[in-house]
């Protein structure tokens, strides 16, 4: 019933849209109304906070539907989990109560804040300083990649506080809020593919942040944010599958209809092994990643390894799967009049961001099952 109702909602309201925000490089403010209107834009938010507290396969299959007709939508409910997971995971009852709520009820949007531009994978490497200073935390630093940045109200922030320990434990988590005295932002990335999910820098130039705001306590933020990673991957293998679900789809209706040789191209055997590999490989990314789900809502030991499993997995089939469908609609697939070239683009940073696959091949290995 989740799968069906998401998936009208995102067909009627959300699809329609998606080629002109794409087109436009524009924020799908008509996506997160529609999200919003159904709470459909933060469902991870628990009950005792105004949130729908859907487990992590609820979560997974609202991405999954949104991406199937709208990658840069996803990232609405995708990136308000990632933001406030930590919040989640780690901070007070006073920080969740004041965050969480206006987050549930569509009245700010959330943002994670942990890459710079001379730490990507190595994150550990990051230079954003936090120092103390009476009951508050100066900020200062730049964060690059920030996904919705510009557009988001609250922003996970990570920082150093003791440059000596580093990631065992000399770096912490704040809420930076958009509004804060020195919080800026750059210029739009001009991207590839999800291009209606704005991407910007976030720069903190003496952002000045009250101590009760930092989540967890001092020395905890690398532990956190890895935490949080172990769990929202499947986010980013649930957006992989819908793009490429959404692909599939397509490419599958236009064979039947797309006639030569005096017969639809969908009747040639080397057509139906396109679409019998494409459709195995996203069935197989999708067990996965729903496994990967139900061990994240568990919090079962072994979720490292499956997180990076099924985001590594399913970008990776994704990538396969809307390329294949480009070349499944010949040269109607490489223009913009068609979704599938759109689709392709946008699954290309499902193998990139909240960790290349080449890291989650690093993470699988250190922590096989």
């Amino acid at each position: 019933m989740l799968r069906e109702s998401v998936r009208a909602l995102a067909e009627a309201k959300i699809g329609p849209h998606a080629a002109d925000v794409d087109e436009r490089a524009r924020f799908p403010q008509e996506a997160l109304d529609a999200l919003v209107g159904s709470d459909l834009h933060a469902v991870h938010v628990p009950e005792e906070f105004g949130g729908a507290g859907a487990d992590a396969l609820a979560t997974v299959v609202v991405i999954e539907e949104v991406a199937r007709v709208c990658a840069s939508s996803s990232l609405i409910p995708a990136v308000n989990k990632l933001g406030s997971l930590p919040v989640v995971l780690s901070g007070s009852a006073e920080l969740k109560e004041r965050y969480l709520r206006p987050l549930a009820e569509g009245r700010a949007m959330f943002s994670y804040c942990l890459s710079e531009p001379d730490a990507g994978s190595d994150a550990g490497g990051m230079r954003t300083r936090a120092v103390r200073d009476g009951d508050s935390y100066v900020l200062n630093g730049v964060k690059r990649w920030i996904t919705n940045a510009g557009v988001s109200d609250y922003y996970t922030v990570m920082a150093v506080t003791d440059p000596e320990k580093r990631t065992r434990g000399g770096i912490s988590a704040f809420v930076v809020e958009k509004g804060d005295e020195g919080v800026s932002f750059g210029a739009p990335e001009k991207k590839l593919g999800i291009k209606g999910s704005p991407t910007r820098e976030v720069y903190l130039d003496n952002v000045r942040v009250p101590a009760d705001r930092m989540i967890g306590a001092e020395g905890t933020g690398f532990a956190t944010a890895m935490r949080t990673l172990d769990h929202t991957r499947i986010t980013i293998a649930a957006q992989a599958l819908g793009i490429a679900q959404g692909a599939l789809d397509y490419a599958k209706g236009y064979v039947r209809e797309r006639k030569q040789f005096g017969k639809p191209v969908g009747d040639f055997q080397g057509v139906q092994f396109m679409l019998a590999d494409m459709a195995m490989k996203l069935e197989a990314a999708r067990q996965l990643t729903y496994a990967a789900a139900a061990r994240s809502q568990r919090e079962d030991g072994d979720l490292t390894f499956f997180g990076a499993a099924a985001k590594c997995y399913a970008s990776d089939a994704a990538m396969e799967i809307t390329t294949d469908a480009v070349q499944l609609l010949g040269g109607y697939g490489f223009t913009r009049d068609y979704p599938v070239e759109r689709m392709m683009r946008d699954a290309k940073i499902t193998q990139i961001y909240e960790g290349t696959n080449q890291v989650q091949r690093i993470v699988m290995a250190r922590n096989l099952p």
